[in-house]
Order: C-alpha cells, then sequence, then structure tokens
C-alpha cells in the first residue's frame, strides 16, 4: 500500500463471517450461528478498525510520532497501523501483561517501555513521555476510533440476509460494545438485542448496570486483561438507554474453557476476553436468555458473535490457564 493509499484507504479489512455448524449444536434453537473473524484483522483484533482509523485521521493532522498504553492489542493496532502509514510509536505496557505481548509488539516495529503496575499507571509514564519527546498521545476514548469500531456493523449488514437475531460482544472500556451501538443506530437495527459479555473480575459494565450509575471497579482480577478496564467510558453509559443491551458475567474458568473448546472446533486460538464472548454460546448463557424471553427472534434470525480476537495468547499460555483454573486440556 502507497502512503497516499494508506492515508486514504481504511487500515482493516473487511472480515469474514462463517457459519459455524459446531457452535449451532450448543444453541440448537436457532436458525444459524454466524462467527464475525475479528481475529483476521492485520493486528490480530476488532481494534485496528477504531485505532487504524485514529491513526489516519491523526496522520492527516500532522502527527509525526504516537505514543499509546495497552495491555496488548490495541498496541499492536497502533503499531501496525503506524507500519502502514509510516511513522514511529512507543506502547508502553504494564508489568503484568504477558512477555508475548511485548515480543509481538517489537516484532510490528514499535519500541515497547514496560512500566507501571497496570494500566492506569502505565499510561500516566506513557503521557509523561509524550510530553517529553513531543509525540502524541493516542486517547483511547477519542470518538473517531468508536466510528472506526462501527464499521464491524456495516459489514454484517452487507453479509446477512436477514436482520439478527442477537449480537454478542465483549467488553473492556466499551469501545467496542459503543462502535456496535454507533452501526445498529446507523442502519436502523436498534431493537437488536446485544448480549455485552465480562469476565468476573473485569465486570465493569454489570457493576454499573446493577447499581443504575457508573461504579468503578476496584481491582482486575481476571485474567482476561484485555477486558481490564475499571471503568466504562461515560458515552456509552450515556447511550445505552437507547439501545437492548443485555449483561452478562461469566467466570474465568468458563472463559478458558470456551477458548479450548472453540480452538478444537474452529481450529483457531483466542484470547480469554474473547473467550467470554464465545462463553455466550458455549456455557448457556444465550439459551438461558432465549427461555427467558428476551432473546424473541433467536429461532427465526441469525446470531453473531463478534470474535473479537486478541494475540496475547499461545497454545502454551492456554495450557497453563487451563492448568489453574482446572480445566480439561485436550491431550496431544
Amino acid at each position: 500500500m502507497s502512503s497516499k493509499d494508506s492515508d486514504e484507504r481504511p487500515l482493516h479489512i473487511v472480515t469474514p463471517l462463517l457459519r459455524s455448524v459446531a457452535l449451532a449444536k450448543h444453541l440448537p434453537m436457532c436458525k444459524n450461528v454466524y462467527l464475525k473473524m475479528e481475529n483476521c484483522q492485520v493486528s490480530g483484533s476488532f481494534k485496528m478498525r477504531g485505532f487504524g482509523h485514529l491513526c489516519q485521521k491523526l496522520k492527516q493532522e500532522g502527527c509525526q510520532y504516537l505514543v499509546v498504553t495497552s495491555s496488548g492489542n490495541t498496541g499492536l493496532a497502533v503499531a501496525s497501523a503506524s507500519q502502514i502509514i509510516g511513522i514511529p510509536c512507543t506502547v508502553f505496557l504494564p508489568e503484568n501483561s504477558p512477555l508475548v505481548s511485548a515480543e509481538r509488539l517489537q516484532k510490528n516495529g514499535a519500541q515497547v517501555v514496560v512500566k507501571g503496575a497496570d494500566v492506569t499507571a502505565a499510561a500516566m509514564f506513557a503521557q509523561e513521555e509524550a510530553k517529553k519527546c513531543g509525540a502524541l498521545y493516542i486517547d483511547p476514548m477519542d470518538p473517531r476510533v468508536w466510528t472506526g469500531h462501527s464499521t464491524v456493523v456495516d459489514e454484517l449488514v452487507m453479509q446477512l440476509s436477514d436482520k439478527p437475531s442477537v449480537i454478542v460482544a465483549a467488553v473492556g472500556d466499551g469501545g467496542l460494545l459503543t462502535g456496535v451501538l454507533k452501526g445498529l443506530e446507523r442502519a436502523g437495527w436498534q431493537d437488536v438485542p446485544v448480549v455485552a459479555m465480562e469476565t468476573v473480575g473485569t465486570h465493569c459494565l454489570n457493576l454499573s448496570v446493577t447499581a443504575k450509575k457508573i461504579t468503578v471497579l476496584d481491582k482486575i482480577t481476571s485474567i482476561a486483561i484485555c477486558l481490564g478496564s475499571s471503568v466504562i467510558n461515560p458515552y456509552l453509559w450515556d447511550i445505552l438507554p437507547q439501545f437492548n443491551v443485555i449483561s452478562e458475567v461469566v467466570t474465568d474458568a468458563q472463559a478458558i474453557r470456551s477458548c479450548i473448546k472453540f480452538a478444537d472446533d474452529e481450529c483457531t486460538i483466542v484470547e480469554p476476553g474473547c473467550g467470554a464472548s464465545l462463553a455466550s454460546v458455549y456455557c448457556g448463557v444465550l439459551t438461558r436468555l432465549h427461555a427467558e424471553g428476551k432473546l424473541p427472534h433467536l429461532e427465526s434470525r441469525p446470531a453473531v458473535i463478534i470474535v473479537c480476537g486478541g494475540r496475547s495468547v499461545s497454545l502454551h499460555l492456554l495450557q497453563d490457564w487451563a492448568k489453574q483454573f482446572n480445566v480439561p486440556f485436550p491431550s496431544t
């Protein structure tokens, strides 16, 4: 891609929408189960949509150097985008990030600094560095990120022959969910239920929904660090009442079990955060919601699971997590 093309054409790809016979067996009342394979993005996750879009816009505004904080996937998206558009970037990783995150960021051309006990602390160091070197610090709450994420729904409109009965998405700070809701509004699909999946220990949206106000999670205790935000973005909270969003929470063990099952079923490995979305099918969440009358069109319209992806994972890590949570791991 030429420099001119990278300034004008989207940096993300149109991802496959695959019908899953394997997952449909766990949701027999559903017409079809489709997987929106965001793991196929060049950075390995849906974040290439939003952060690729933002990086393009920032370059057009004259930015020459980017600094970002990430536990992995945001950094990979920014690093991938920076390579394509031809500007350098530095990624600050918190100290609890998997080693594989730093290695993959470096392979994508990013300078990596591991500093700070968690994402919040790393962000403070990153912002200080950006000021020192005259770089632009990427704000994950920039609305242009959500605009980029919303394109996933534009593609669903083109790829599906019918309005979905439900869309399942994982939630961290709510960036993907915000994008999905913006896309649903643009498509005239505001009535489509969206099941927002979190793990226990990252469940800031569920806490807020339960308390009926934005609530800060005291501590991130889940292994799904890609979902590890202590609070959802205020814009999401403001628009939430306009849509049919159902907040659900699963355990780390359920997320890991779903990752392993998905690897067997679809020959694809994903992070525990993505496993939370897959657990909506594998662990019976959608079946229960249907029985409760919350998914009235599940028998007549397709279900869509956004496979958000993530590259902070390996077979070795999956095996370690399986041991940690006493989840069966297939023997070789």
